[in-house]
Formats: structure tokens, sequence, C-alpha cells
């Protein structure tokens, strides 16, 4: 009596064994066995389990083709030590503990490039490429280059432009009294320094009759004789001033 209730403990202690994978890896899929050896005894029952076994994501479960046991598909989703508590399986029988390690992907407190690094990690350094960043530079600043260029080169045409335009509205004079001649010539002297330069301002009868001012020379005795209250010679009309500032008097 004493033999066969020794059987029977025996018996039920008797638990399958788990068939684990060598090498665990983080975050992959990975296939563990729990399978009963021995066939004298009966395949174990399915084991109740639903999302989890232990600290493993279970992603599939199904029997063995042998009906020997069960198959299980996880992934480890944390590295370090873990641990498959004892799973009971319903008739009596208990399956062991199974304790492993599950290596990191990258060693602890380096950069985090992969998959298991944790709150203590540095992340990693990327330094900004400065130096191929500041190539996209050149073509703004190669366009900024050529409009300040082509503003510069255009200055003169402005400012002859601008001084045409506001001389053509002030001559010849509207009276004869000093400030109004006085804003007449200053007028016809930026006139003629934005043709021919600051020096025409100083041009007296002898350097624009070399130049072929004619018009210009006849402009300046007209405002010496209005000063003096003479008439003569007369003022003369803008278009002929102008036109003498086109043609090439100064070359």
């Amino acid at each position: 009596m004493a033999v066969a209730c020794a059987l029977a403990a025996t018996a039920a202690l008797a638990a399958p064994a788990w068939k684990a994978p060598t090498e665990w890896k983080l975050g992959e899929l990975q296939v563990l066995e729990l399978r009963e050896e021995d066939p004298t005894r009966p395949a174990p029952p399915r084991p109740t389990v639903e999302d989890r076994l232990g600290p493993l994501r279970l992603r599939s479960m199904e029997p063995l083709p042998d009906g020997r046991g069960w198959r299980f598909q996880v992934q480890a989703l944390e590295p370090g030590a873990a641990v498959i508590p004892a799973l009971d399986l319903g008739n009596g029988q208990r399956s062991p503990e199974l304790r492993f390690q599950v290596p990191r992907t990258i060693p602890f407190g380096g950069p985090w490039v992969g998959f298991g690094g944790g709150n203590e990690d540095r992340l990693p350094a990327i330094p900004f490429p400065w130096a191929w960043a500041s190539l996209l530079l050149l073509p703004p600043l190669g366009l900024a280059a050529w409009a300040i260029r082509r503003w510069r080169k255009g200055s003169g045409r402005r400012r002859l432009r601008h001084a045409s335009h506001v001389f053509r509205h002030h001559w010849p004079p509207a009276n004869r009294e000093r400030t109004t001649l006085d804003a007449a010539h200053n007028l016809g002297r930026d006139l003629l320094a934005a043709r021919f330069g600051e020096a025409a301002r100083a041009w007296g009868p002898a350097e624009l009759q070399a130049r072929h001012l004619g018009p210009w020379d006849q402009w300046a005795l007209s405002l010496d004789a209005a000063r003096f209250g003479r008439t003569e010679p007369p003022f003369p009309a803008p278009e002929p001033l102008l036109a003498a500032l086109q043609a090439k008097g100064d070359a």
C-alpha cells in the first residue's frame, strides 16, 4: 500500500519539461516548447495562459505535431533576467520554473541606437553637418551678390533719371527772384554732376564749350543775367539742355 501511494505521488509531481532556445534575442519572436518526454505519461493539457507567459509577450500557442506538448511563440520586450513561473496545468501537475537571461542589444549607458535602451542611456551624439549645410547658402548668396552688383551698376542711371525729372519740372524758373534762380541753378548743377561727375558742378563756359554743351553755356549765362535783372540771353528750353546730356559730350 505504501509503495502504491509513493508511485501515485511521484506521478502527480512529475511534470513536462521546457525546451528553450539557447540564445534569447530582445524584441525578436522565438519559440518555447513545453513537452512531456515520457511516452508512458499523458500529454499535458492546455496551460491556462492568455497574452503573457511570465515577462514574455505571448504571440501564439499551438499543440506540438506529435501531441506531446505545446509550442509557444513569445517575444522578450525587456532586457535582463527573466523568470517564467511554474504553470498550473490543471491536472495536478505544474510546469517547472524557467529562468533565462535576455541580453541587451546595446551596452548599458551607451548611445540609444537599438532596441533595449533604458532611461539612463545616452542619446546618440549626431553633430549637425554645418559644412555641408553651408553649401546651401551659395545659391542665395550668389543671387544676392548679383542683385547688389546690378543695383549698384544702375545707380548712376537712376540718379540721372531722377535729376532730369526734377530739373524738367523746375525749368525755366517761375520767376526771377534770387531764391528761385539759385534753386534752378542748383538743380542744373545736380543734373550735370549726375551725368559727368561731381567735377561738373564747377564747370565754367570754357569747360562747357569744350564738351559741346553749348545749351548749358547759355543756361549759365541766362541765370547770371537774370540775377542782374536782364533778359538776354533768354532761358533756353529744357529739351535742348536734356538732349545735350544724352550726346557724348564728354568723349
